[in-house]
């Protein structure tokens, strides 16, 4: 309880909740779990006409989590959400992943520090200078 009341990084607030039901219709909800929504009128909104979209983050607020369909609907790229007309898929295109830098799953390459620090001895690798 006391997290949905002072945290906004691991979901809605208890106020932002209020007001998503008030102001708010939900949209649709995407793979990782987001939930998407648009505001009922555009009473809200920054331009006259266009009503204000946002997403709540299931779990810690990362803006990197939303998938690029979402996204383009987010930013009024598509007037349809992806769940009435879903981006097509191509053959190379991989599946979306979240930002994973500062994580446990992030890429650490052979030799760096926050991997096992040990890489494998090259040609031009540095000498140091000796004094005579």
């Amino acid at each position: 309880m006391l997290k949905a009341i002072f945290t906004w990084w691991n979901g809605a607030t208890l106020g932002q909740t209020f007001h998503i039901k008030r102001r708010g219709v939900k949209i649709g909800q995407d793979e990782f779990g987001n939930t998407y929504y648009e505001a009922r009128d555009d009473k809200d909104s920054y331009d006259v006409g266009r009503k204000r979209r946002w997403v709540i983050y299931n779990g810690y607020a990362e803006a990197s989590k939303v998938p690029p369909d979402w996204h383009g609907w987010l930013r009024y790229t598509f007037d349809e959400p992806p769940t009435i007309a879903p981006l097509p898929r191509r053959s190379w295109e991989k599946e979306h992943r979240p930002n994973l830098t500062g994580t446990v799953h992030a890429w650490r390459p052979k030799g760096s520090i926050s991997g096992d620090g040990q890489r494998d001895k090259a040609t031009g690798d540095y000498l140091p200078w000796t004094p005579e």
